[in-house]
């Protein structure tokens, strides 16, 4: 069975995440936030993709992927039931369902795929349903990175 992987970022630095990503073979980041920028140096997009590729890892954008803005305002405030419901309807869309197979496609693909977004905390994060949600598709088991 593959394994996929998930990470996020906060209260981490660069070179901590990076050795995580190392030590748990990843080969593919696909960063599924909404918003692919952070406040946080280094976890734009643009840095961490040229980061990430300095190990030796790929990197894809899947913004549809990625929690509609009302969702992030619910995890932001610590009301991730609604957070969660909000990203189901989402996730039920079109531009969604055609991300989802694209992930499915690249686990099949073979590489090490690894799905980023911001909380540590993978039960509050959007990336656990993604995982779910790829579960379905596709046999994976899941690995929650901590870095």
């Amino acid at each position: 069975m593959t394994t996929v992987c998930t990470i996020g970022y906060e209260n981490t630095t660069v070179e901590r995440f990076l050795e995580t990503l190392r030590e748990g073979g990843v080969e593919l980041l696909v960063d599924v936030r909404a918003v692919a920028s952070s406040r946080r140096p280094g976890f734009a997009k643009t840095a961490l993709s040229g980061n990430v590729r300095g190990i030796g890892v790929d990197y894809l954008h899947l913004r549809a992927l990625g929690t509609p803005r009302d969702g992030r305002a619910a995890a932001r405030a610590g009301r991730h039931d609604e957070m969660r419901a909000i990203f189901a309807d989402h996730l039920g869309t079109l531009e969604a369902q055609a991300e989802l197979h694209t992930l499915a496609d690249l686990v099949r693909g073979g590489k090490r795929v690894c799905l980023l977004c911001f909380e540590a905390d993978p039960a509050h994060c959007h990336r656990t349903l993604i995982a779910d949600a790829l579960a379905e598709l596709e046999p994976v088991r899941i690995d929650h990175l901590r870095p």
